[in-house]
């Protein structure tokens, strides 16, 4: 194997030194030097042209699918680029694929966001942790919820999510301009119109006052949904939407900063709607989102 690799090398340095003798010396002198054949060299250089022309035709392919997702990863990509490199007649490997990404400076590179939201300092009764070791199966049976900031030039937007923890996708959600109960509000009454049927639903979500208010629970008691809270506040406790946030801003740039309000709903929009329609996720054996919910709903 190390000395395949040494006559790789002697390959590469043969070209290069061919390109830069070019009209001084011949080909067949500059292999002499080299202790190679012309004809091994050809042969070489065909592969090599080879490779260059699937590694062009990968790189088209990953550009088209990242039009739409931008940030997917190479292990997603492997799966959801399956169909696409069948038909190119092209077999490539997850550590392929990372070489070749990383060779263009396409690989992505994670951020970490840290934001405060909540407020957990008022009079409104606090809930216990419910969902500790509820074993989820199915859809509509915890719902998760949290708030997060969507930065514009004029200020900050706050947008609200209701995802479901069995499918992941996101049952309901509003971006508002402050983080007055109202949108949190809206956002579950979307997730309420769409489910239909919340028999034996919990919500869970942080101790913030939005979902503390008498407003936002009762709504909850009305449709039967039981109440679950974080205890300490963690952030732990509601690690399935804290991840949802981070993934909605690492991969579809809602961390960018939009020159308008309607600019940001706009494409919070269009994420939510990639992220349920056409996100693979890991956890969900590379299906999306609305495959899991329609399925199993």
């Amino acid at each position: 194997m190390r000395g395949r690799t040494k006559k790789k090398a002697k390959y590469r340095t043969l070209a290069i030194t061919k390109e830069r003798t070019k009209g001084c010396a011949s080909l067949t002198t500059v292999c002499k030097c080299f202790g190679l054949k012309r004809d091994a060299y050809y042969k070489h250089k065909g592969r090599a042209d080879k490779r260059l022309k699937i590694e062009q035709q990968i790189l088209e392919i990953v550009h088209k699918r990242r039009r739409s997702l931008p940030r997917e990863g190479v292990r997603k990509l492997i799966k959801s680029l399956d169909d696409q490199f069948a038909k190119a007649n092209i077999k490539v490997g997850r550590d392929t694929l990372f070489n070749i990404l990383r060779k263009h400076n396409m690989l992505i590179h994670r951020k970490k966001y840290s934001s405060r939201t909540t407020n957990s300092l008022h009079r409104f009764y606090k809930y216990r942790n419910i969902i500790k070791d509820v074993d989820v199966t199915r859809p509509n049976q915890v719902w998760v919820s949290d708030i997060t900031y969507i930065r514009t030039i004029k200020g900050f937007c706050y947008l609200a999510l209701i995802t479901d923890m069995h499918s992941r996708k996101i049952v309901g959600y509003d971006i508002s301009n402050s983080l007055e109960l109202k949108g949190c509000e809206r956002a579950l009454n979307k997730a309420l119109y769409q489910a239909g049927d919340t028999t034996g639903l919990i919500h869970h979500s942080d101790r913030g006052i939005q979902y503390c208010s008498n407003v936002y629970t009762q709504i909850l008691k009305r449709n039967n949904i039981g109440i679950s809270m974080t205890e300490e506040n963690h952030c732990y406790e509601n690690a399935m939407a804290e991840r949802v946030n981070g993934i909605l801003k690492d991969e579809f740039y809602l961390d960018q900063t939009f020159d308008s309000p309607t600019h940001a709903k706009r494409a919070t929009k269009n994420a939510i709607n990639l992220y349920n329609e056409v996100r693979l996720h890991l956890s969900l054996n590379y299906k999306t989102p609305n495959m899991v919910y329609l399925k199993t709903a």
